[in-house]
């Protein structure tokens, strides 16, 4: 299983499949590298690396519940660049993953081709955090995977059109089995972290969107994201009218990446890149 070392001693586990331009593929806040299994088949001729940050999927969970932040998660990323011997990389960042790429570009910007941001702004509305909160660090009330994928069909608001054999695949790749029933693929703690951080004041993040300038960006939006606005996507757009952007019918947070408007975003996105 690949893994490499962080500088405090934490295993963390990554793939690294195909050739060409490299993308780091970096998921939402309680979520894994699985999550980029539906865009991978389109994102053909590209090398994909796709990291579990600390506490979840197959990497170590921290001692230190308060290390699960945004500042040791983008040291991570570096230094996975630089087991990798990887100067530069193109980000997709969904989510968490898209705050991890705007905060790079503000402090380590040399390390950036561009980035891809799905479903994330400068801007996030309380109430996707407040549904967020709502289930994180708690397993789910299912004792199988079959109806784990059902409470996700009928909760998951803001999406349509979404079959049950969709759902299943959610439901097998962000739940394990446990004596009990069903368990959540990430450290509890979590909850710890992110209410901690909760507790501080909010910074302004539009100075670390506007640190991408000058790299090829992309912005998807879930037509019904409870956490990322139309009006901060249009913001976006008038700070960088040459950024890529789609918003996905029927999606609220987050898209899967494998709907036509993501697919037609990314790959455009990956033209700009080379």
């Amino acid at each position: 299983m690949p893994n490499f070392t962080t500088s405090d001693g934490l295993s963390l586990y990554y793939t690294d499949d195909g050739d060409g331009l490299p993308i780091l593929c970096l998921s939402g806040l309680t979520r894994t590298s699985k999550d980029f299994s539906y865009v991978t088949p389109h994102l053909g001729g590209t090398r994909l690396i796709k990291l579990d940050y600390r506490g979840r999927g197959n990497s170590d969970w921290d001692t230190n519940w308060a290390n699960y932040n945004l500042l040791i998660e983008a040291r991570d990323v570096i230094e996975l660049l630089d087991h990798l011997a990887l100067d530069r990389v193109a980000i997709l960042g969904t989510s968490r993953g898209g705050l991890l790429a705007m905060g790079l570009a503000f402090g380590a910007k040399e390390r950036l081709l561009g980035a891809a941001l799905n479903d994330i702004g400068p801007v996030i509305e309380p109430k996707g955090l407040d549904n967020i909160m709502g289930y994180i660090g708690r397993a789910p009330k299912a004792v199988s995977h079959l109806t784990a994928a059902r409470l996700l069909e009928q909760n998951m608001t803001g999406f349509s059109d979404v079959p049950l054999t969709r759902w299943m695949e959610e439901a097998i790749k962000h739940y394990t089995r446990s004596g009990s029933g069903l368990d959540i693929t990430y450290d509890p703690k979590l909850r710890d972290a992110v209410e901690l951080q909760g507790a501080q004041a909010t910074p302004d993040l539009w100075p670390y969107f506007d640190a991408l300038s000058g790299l090829p960006l992309a912005c998807i939006r879930g037509e019904n994201s409870d956490l990322f606005s139309h009006e901060t996507l249009k913001e976006m757009k008038n700070r960088r009218p040459d950024m890529i952007s789609a918003t996905v019918i029927g999606r609220g947070h987050v898209p899967f990446l494998d709907e036509p408007e993501s697919v037609a975003a990314l790959q455009t996105w990956v033209e700009a890149l080379k």
